[in-house]
């Protein structure tokens, strides 16, 4: 018979191997907190590190008053920080107190940024400045941290002007960070800027492209209680600031800065200092000793539609493209109310395959609703042209069918221009609206963008013999300059009002609706025409024509 297990050794053999497993585990368990621990330390390695930044006072800016120009009423504005700093002890006497800080908002590139080192050089004071993106970082407490410091730099070395460019990257409205460092970075620059007294002679300026986004709390009396608005030059301003850009740059006689800062209508000083820029370089493309007239005009057109592109496209897309920006032309010249055209281009420039360049002759701030509905039917000018033309539409249009859209929808519902209801806005973003509601607006939106489309097609379809005209100029000549079309309106003119022949060519008949099919608009055109060729479809769209006019 076999023998029995004696059970004192059976279970001493159970408690062997319970043993052995919890060690097994235990094992297991160490290695994966090492492993653990080993992915932490590798990726925290190859973390990017941020280096504390090193933050020194700048004695001289090296930007004074005369270095900028076109902004001077604002430059009144800080002319007070100046006095303050440079003599105190008057202000303090009269028991005035200089505004702890000022915030410079406005769009980009109207010199901000130029201001605050203007104002640091005029006065003599230390100059700190930081950008509030890098006061924010990964790890919550390191914004503030260097918001401490950055003060404390500036109390050791008053008289001061600590400079915050780009301030809404850290002085949004509290609440919507989800890691709090953002919150923590706006809480200290608060709690700082109460922390001193105008006797430490620290003045705290800040610059902002978004002055609607920023907390409250940053623009309430004793932080930014001053808010200085910043515009865009107008004509006078714009010439002033060529005159700055210019002033050490060989100009050629034939040179006239207001004829530069007219066509200049929309531009920053930042981008009039670029453009001065951008000419200069042509100039010593052409190896020349001086600047001429010619540069500043393609510079300006480099500036505004792009670099000059070596797109190669097929001849039936070049002859959509020419009756595209001819029926921008067009409808531009036979309006009253708009700009009119200073250059018609097919040369591909940037990612356009040509374009039409309207230039105010001066600078205006209203636009009654005609006007608005003008511009609408010389956006759509170009899509019309196509239609009449070669009875069809190509994917060109989509530019200007974008804008032709946010105009239509800013008349009705932010300028109280539609159809109906005139006397208040109806946000599009505001829930309140009823459906009811929003639907009439989206309605009175789409009735102001047709009545544009139908205007743009009565002017083409009248006046073909000139869309055809000038188009068919720009396939020979590519590019057609104000004074050939205007040489072509005058022509027309006198042409009008001559006695007509007897055998008059064929009239392409008025469409009785903007929807009439595109078959019917094509056989029109086949009877007028007199059997000339069609061209093939275009694969590639015609481009968008330039920016607003004003």
């Amino acid at each position: 018979m076999g023998e029995f297990m004696n059970p004192i050794t059976a279970a001493d053999l159970i408690d062997d191997v319970t043993g052995q497993i919890d060690r097994f585990y235990g094992v297991i368990f160490v290695v994966f907190v090492l492993g653990m621990l080993y992915v932490m330390f590798r990726m925290l390695s190859v973390m990017p590190k941020t280096k504390p930044q090193e933050i020194k006072a700048s004695k001289r800016s090296g930007v004074t008053w005369d270095d900028i120009a076109g902004v001077e009423a604002t430059k009144d504005e800080l002319r007070e920080v100046v006095e303050f700093l440079s003599d105190p002890k008057r202000f303090k006497t009269l028991g005035a107190k200089v505004p702890k800080g000022i915030l410079l908002h406005g769009p980009p590139g109207t010199g901000k940024t130029m201001l605050a080192k203007a104002v640091a050089h005029e006065s003599g004071a230390n100059f700190f400045s930081q950008s509030a993106s890098s006061f924010v970082e990964m790890f919550a407490g390191l914004g503030a941290a260097r918001i401490r410091r950055l003060f404390k730099e500036a109390r050791e070395n008053s008289p001061a002007i600590l400079f915050i460019d780009e301030l809404d990257a850290v002085g949004t409205t509290r609440g919507n960070d989800v890691s709090g460092e953002r919150d923590q970075t706006l809480n200290q620059l608060l709690v700082e800027m109460d922390g001193f007294e105008a006797s430490e002679n620290i003045v705290v300026m800040a610059a902002s492209n978004l002055l609607e986004k920023l907390d409250p709390a940053l623009l309430r009396p004793g932080r930014f209680d001053r808010q200085v608005f910043v515009p865009p030059p107008d004509l006078r301003a714009r010439e002033e600031i060529l005159k700055v850009h210019t002033r050490d740059k060989p100009l050629s006689p034939d040179i006239d800065l207001k004829r530069v800062a007219q066509h200049s209508s929309g531009l920053t000083g930042a981008d009039l200092g670029n453009l001065c820029n951008e000419a200069a370089i042509q100039a010593g493309r052409a190896q020349r000793s001086f600047i001429s007239q010619a540069d500043f005009d393609n510079a300006f057109e480099r500036v505004v539609a792009g670099l000059q592109s070596r797109k190669v496209i097929t001849d039936d897309e070049k002859r959509v493209v020419a009756w595209h920006e001819a029926g921008h032309a067009l409808v531009s010249e036979l309006l009253p109310t708009v700009d009119k055209v200073q250059k018609v281009s097919i040369v591909p420039r940037g990612k356009a395959l040509g374009y039409t360049l309207n230039l105010p002759q001066e600078d205006r701030y209203l636009k009654s609703r005609q006007e608005l509905i003008d511009y609408m039917k010389v956006l759509l000018g170009g899509r019309v042209a196509e239609q009449i033309t070669f009875g069809r539409v190509t994917t060109g249009a989509s530019d200007d069918l974008s804008k032709v859209t946010m105009i239509a929808r800013s008349m009705v519902y932010e300028y109280g221009m539609g159809t109906s209801i005139r006397s208040h806005q109806v946000p599009a973003n505001d829930w309140n609206v009823s459906e009811m509601m929003r639907q009439r607006r989206d309605e009175e939106v789409a009735e102001i963008a047709e009545e544009a489309y139908r205007g743009a097609q009565r002017l083409i379809t009248d006046h073909r013999d000139l869309l055809d005209e000038i188009a068919n100029k720009l396939l020979v000549d590519e590019v057609i300059e104000q004074a050939e079309i205007a040489q072509i309106m005058r022509e027309h003119r006198d042409t009008s009002l001559s006695p007509k022949p007897a055998h008059e060519p064929p009239i392409l008949p008025r469409p009785e609706s903007e929807g009439a099919p595109a078959s019917r608009v094509a056989e029109a055109i086949k009877s007028a025409a007199a059997g000339a060729d069609a061209p093939q479809g275009s694969s590639q769209p015609p481009p968008p024509p330039p920016p607003p006019l004003a």
